[in-house]
């Protein structure tokens, strides 16, 4: 009974591993596989010496995988049933964001520029570790769009180590984060190697210990990927080809994502209003945050501008943990129905309808998540909330989700 059992579930992982992706999950992978190797074969081969600026070409990219994705966050609250989301939980949504935007350009204005590159090397400590979690939930997410068995522990773990091992090997040689700081931990890159050689080597090995149904071609590729992202990292020397690439890949990634959303599954012209309304919302913003980016050499004054970009994207790191969490009812829910058949819902998930005038608060559609980890959430962890009796709380992220371009000297 048994070997009858375990010959059906292969049959049936064979079946659902062979059906070709199509619609709207088709366009979020390739597309999503595409604009990565894309941005890290465009910042090896357009990336200056390290004295020198980028080319026009790699600093239009930059732009757009940096602070064109973090600018896209805002456009999400143009949709009602965010709103109503953002309503029911006014601390992660309103006041944290808030709070973190008035911390970032206090603390900008009262620090000098030297001390201030120490607090800019945990921030970027903090926003490439985020990298490697929304890669974990990319990964995820490609096994659910090829309805393949959802990542192992030992899959997970291997992701975070070689990603964390990056975020050492930064933190080691911040000269390729073009920081002026010297922590005298340079012995910590070449460890920092070794992790993530190990890591990736028990990727590797976990990745070949599924069953053949359960690893398809496509499915393996995104999983690569994930596990060797920080990999530029300690090959290269230029900061902009071995952070650049990562920087861009990450921000394109999210650009698609929220792309899809705005296209959503209409037709016409509602379709083609909400993508020129996220595409200026966007741009715009992202011009703006690309301006304040570049003023952390001048007076108080003038740095408070700077502090209060870090807070934006901080806050946008807040934003997304809980708009993105997929193990929240919410965020399947969200996600099924503007992108349906990339992240379906659940059994137990509310239905996927459009808000009526009305929209009731989230909190009113909670339901207990499930455990089985099938979609990795993506950022910092949620706030304590209020849970039904009997509802098990889901294993918290610990890290968070965006980025924003290296800084460069002043």
């Amino acid at each position: 009974m048994e070997a009858e059992l375990l010959a059906g579930q292969v049959r049936d992982g064979q079946a659902r591993a062979g059906q070709a992706l199509t619609g709207q999950p088709r366009a979020w992978f390739w597309g999503t596989v595409a604009l990565s190797a894309g941005a890290f074969g465009a910042a090896v081969v357009l990336a200056p010496p390290a004295s020198a600026a980028p080319v026009r070409g790699l600093a239009w990219l930059l732009f757009l995988g940096s602070s064109v994705h973090v600018a896209a966050t805002g456009w999400l609250y143009t949709l009602p049933d965010v709103r109503a989301h953002a309503a029911a939980r006014p601390l992660r949504y309103a006041w944290v964001p808030a709070g973190l935007v008035v911390t970032g350009a206090v603390t900008a204005a009262v620090l000098s520029p030297a001390a201030m590159g120490w607090l800019l090397l945990a921030y970027f400590g903090w926003q490439f570790f985020h990298f490697q979690k929304q890669n974990l939930g990319i990964a995820a997410l490609a096994a659910s769009v090829h309805r393949v068995r959802p990542l192992s522990r030992a899959e997970r773990r291997a992701l975070m180590a070689a990603g964390g091992a990056g975020v050492l090997g930064l933190l080691a040689h911040p000269g390729l984060l073009q920081l002026r700081v010297r922590p005298g931990a340079g012995e910590l890159f070449a460890v920092a190697g070794l992790l993530f050689t190990a890591g990736a080597g028990s990727g590797v090995v976990a990745l070949a210990r599924r069953p053949a149904a359960d690893r398809p071609a496509g499915f393996c590729a995104m999983y690569l990927m994930a596990l060797l992202f920080s990999l530029p990292i300690f090959v290269f020397g230029s900061p902009y080809a071995a952070v650049g690439g990562m920087t861009m890949a990450h921000g394109f990634q999210y650009l698609l994502l929220v792309g899809l959303v705005a296209a959503g599954n209409r037709r016409g012209t509602s379709r083609w209003l909400r993508l020129a309304g996220f595409a200026n919302v966007a741009l715009a913003g992202g011009a703006l945050l690309s301006g304040a980016s570049h003023l952390h050499g001048f007076p108080p004054a003038i740095r408070a501008v700077f502090g209060a970009y870090l807070g934006v994207v901080t806050a946008h790191f807040v934003i997304d943990a809980g708009l993105w969490r997929m193990r929240d009812p919410f965020p399947r829910a969200f996600l099924a129905r503007h992108v349906p058949g990339l992240a379906p819902p659940r059994p137990a998930d509310p239905p996927a309808v459009a808000p009526a005038a009305a929209v009731p608060a989230a909190a009113d559609l909670a339901v207990p998540p499930a455990a089985d980890g099938s979609l990795d959430d993506i950022g910092w962890p949620s706030w304590r909330r209020r849970r039904s009796p009997g509802t098990r709380k889901a294993p918290p992220s610990r890290w968070p989700a965006s980025a924003a371009t290296p800084v460069r000297r002043p």
